[in-house]
């Protein structure tokens, strides 16, 4: 449902608000982020496709968010821009192309 939204925020350099249903917390949270990718996470067991963000917000620290789609209760796009020195420390090997220079 927001996957087009979220590809096009990753190639616009765009923030997102995103709402979602915490596993831990058993309640709905909002936090402001930047798009990273769309597909498999690397790590998990599962490995159905999600939305992959920097949360900018987390209550610990800042870090990457992966969400399965049905985790997902709302995304707003935003025209705020995001820099991807800002976040990104670790080698890219991204999913969905792109053109961040550097950070590709």
């Amino acid at each position: 449902m927001y996957r087009a939204g979220f590809i096009n925020a990753i190639h616009e350099l765009t923030k997102v608000r995103v709402t979602f249903l915490s596993k831990e917390d058993g309640r709905n949270i909002i936090r402001f982020c930047a798009p990273i990718d769309y597909g498999p996470s690397r790590t998990a067991k599962n490995k159905d496709n999600r939305f992959h963000f920097w949360d900018y917000e987390s209550d610990t620290r800042n870090h990457v968010l992966s969400l399965l789609p049905e985790q997902i209760t709302n995304m707003q796009f935003t025209d705020e821009k995001f820099d991807p020195s800002e976040f990104i420390t670790w080698s890219t090997n991204s999913i969905i192309a792109r053109d961040w220079g550097r950070f590709s």
